[in-house]
């Protein structure tokens, strides 16, 4: 079962901060091979939701995402730095994920779209939420993306 956290910035304790980093870390840089700079000085003006599993007493991420505030990365809020980790993949805990980013981001900005920069191969996946695509091809660290946009 997963136990779902929205914090502030402010609200993570450093234990949570730590392990959120390690696992952005894990997955951006290591396994996609990116050297990027992972921390952009967004986290500071954003919710950020964490999916974590327990299992006797021990606790781990398994599903993270932050959600920027508006005017901060694009004009709406949006979403970003998406992540299930691998071994949890396909069994659905990304359209948890995302679903429960939207309905906060709806109540916290009841009126505003959602923008999110995707990785193309995900196109589907987010259209599947509403989201369109509003800009060609780009590339991001070295990874095809797209701006998609959810009215």
């Amino acid at each position: 079962m997963i136990k779902w956290q929205w914090s502030l910035f402010d609200e993570l304790s450093l234990h949570d901060l730590y392990e959120v980093l390690k696992v952005r870390q894990a997955v951006f840089v290591v396994e996609q091979g990116c050297a990027y700079q992972d921390v952009d000085e967004l986290d500071q003006v954003a919710w950020h939701l964490i999916g974590w599993h327990e299992d006797a007493g021990f606790k781990k991420i398994v599903a993270y995402l932050r959600v920027v505030y508006p005017e901060e990365k694009f004009s709406e809020p949006s979403i970003g730095r998406v992540l299930v980790t691998p071994e949890l993949r396909k069994s659905g805990l990304g359209k948890k994920l995302i679903a429960e980013a939207i309905v906060r981001i709806s109540d916290e900005y009841p009126d505003s779209a959602i923008r999110i920069s995707a990785q193309k191969y995900l196109e589907v996946f987010y259209s599947d939420f509403g989201f369109t695509t509003v800009s060609s091809i780009y590339e991001e660290d070295g990874i095809p993306h797209i701006e998609m946009l959810r009215s």
